[in-house]
């Protein structure tokens, strides 16, 4: 179980804005949002060649996902007989 400490980061307007595109759907917290940038960060330094490979991947999934292009859970869930 995770414990939350709740905090307050201030932030300009345009770093918020930029935090906004990166999330992937509209609820998405900013704590998810930046656990993500945390992890892609650890990639990033710990394998530069992979990490090129794994934010492109991200990129073109981002596109999916506002384009309407994913399976829903159910979806999937249908299509693997779940």
């Amino acid at each position: 179980m995770h414990m939350y400490m709740e905090t307050t980061i201030r932030l300009d307007q345009k770093t918020k804005t930029e935090l906004d595109g990166f999330k992937q759907y509209k609820n998405e917290s900013y704590n998810e949002l930046l656990r993500k940038l945390i992890f892609i960060a650890r990639v990033c330094e710990e394998d530069p060649k992979l990490s090129q490979k794994t934010v492109q991947e991200i990129k073109e999934a981002r596109e999916r996902i506002k384009n309407g292009d994913f399976y829903t859970e159910e979806e999937a869930k249908k299509i693997l007989n779940l």
